[in-house]
């Protein structure tokens, strides 16, 4: 599995949910770009324009309630972040995450000990978070093998062509 090293935290709090994530009103485009443009603007103007590719989403509790839409994992793929890592997710983004192959973590601590702006290292192969500004670490439990294999090909779709031989 690919490891993601030293990008910067955007740090929610619990409950945000898939409005505030891609906000309806962009609901009508399948583009990740546009989707990207648009990614968490209603709790945070300036996302789409500050994230940088390989940054973290830190969150409380619930992340993803609301809706079921994929759009909400796709935008915030889509916007170059490598992973969410939540003290809990809702069960559906949950899922829609993993079928899009977004890194999603659940990790009951660093949202309580972690700023915005903070530096992360993230080793997805030994279940480590490295908070690079605090020093402090945190563990998490890897993903299964075939989940690994499924994030790495980019999701279920490229997962599932890539095991039929499809191009």
């Amino acid at each position: 599995m690919r490891n993601f090293s030293n990008g910067s935290v955007f740090l929610y709090k619990d409950d945000v949910d898939t409005d505030v994530i891609i906000p309806a009103r962009y609901l009508n485009t399948q583009s990740p770009e546009e989707l990207a443009s648009h990614c968490m603007e209603d709790i945070d103007i300036n996302f789409a324009h500050d994230v940088k590719e390989g940054d973290f989403i830190v969150a409380g509790e619930n992340f993803g309630c609301g809706s079921s839409r994929e759009h909400a994992p796709l935008a915030i793929k889509a916007s170059g972040v490598r992973a969410v890592i939540a003290k809990s997710f809702a069960r559906i983004f949950y899922r829609n995450a993993i079928n899009i192959g977004l890194v999603i973590i659940e990790n009951d601590k660093l949202s309580d000990e972690t700023n915005k702006g903070d530096k992360l290292d993230l080793d997805l192969d030994k279940g480590i978070i490295k908070n690079l500004t605090t020093g402090r670490e945190y563990t998490f439990a890897p993903y299964p093998k075939e989940i690994q294999e499924l994030v790495k090909a980019g999701g279920l779709v490229n997962y599932t062509k890539a095991k039929m031989g499809v191009k």
